[in-house]
Order: C-alpha cells, then structure tokens, then sequence
C-alpha cells in the first residue's frame, strides 16, 4: 500500500513523540470543544455587542 512522504514523516514524528497526539487534543479542547450556550446567554451577548461604524479608521464626529 502506498503511503507519501508526508504520512511517513509524521507517522515517524508521532513515533519519535507520542505526547503530540495529547497536545493536539488539548489544544483543540481549549479553542473548540466548549459547552454549547443557552439561549438566554446568546441572548444577552447579542444584546450587549457594541456595533462598529461603517468606516472603523475614521473619526468619530
């Protein structure tokens, strides 16, 4: 079966460090895996997002 560079250097990478694979999942549970939000929370943070003006580099008037 054929296999690329690229799957064969990882695949040893992943041998030489086998905590990458823990990282990974950890990494991605800080940024991904949250607790869905109730609707009153999504509420309340559509309710409290301050709209940006058209052109954000000019100056208030």
């Amino acid at each position: 079966m054929y296999e690329s560079e690229h799957t064969q250097f990882i695949k040893a990478l992943k041998d030489k460090n086998p905590s990458i694979e823990a990282g990974q999942q950890q990494g991605r549970s800080l940024l991904w895996d949250k607790a869905p939000t109730t609707l009153d929370e999504q509420a309340r943070q559509r309710d409290s997002r301050i709209a940006q003006q058209p052109y954000v580099y000019q100056n208030k008037l």
